[in-house]
């Protein structure tokens, strides 16, 4: 089996709206941490950032 897509963290200001799963979770503070924490992630991973647009963003790999 050869995953091509996976999502490697989920970055949320609103515990409500995730649940435990098999990608860590990073709780922030704010948009402007939110987005901070995301990039840096992004970086060290080499993922892409994706915005659901319910406070929500998810690092996936491709």
């Amino acid at each position: 089996m050869n995953l091509e897509k996976y999502i490697l963290a989920v970055i949320t200001m609103n515990r409500e709206k995730v649940s435990a799963g098999g990608a860590p979770i990073f709780f922030v503070s704010d948009k402007e941490e939110q987005e901070k924490v995301a990039v840096t992630l992004a970086r060290i991973t080499e993922g892409v950032i994706h915005d659901l647009e319910n406070g929500v963003f998810i690092l996936v790999k491709h």
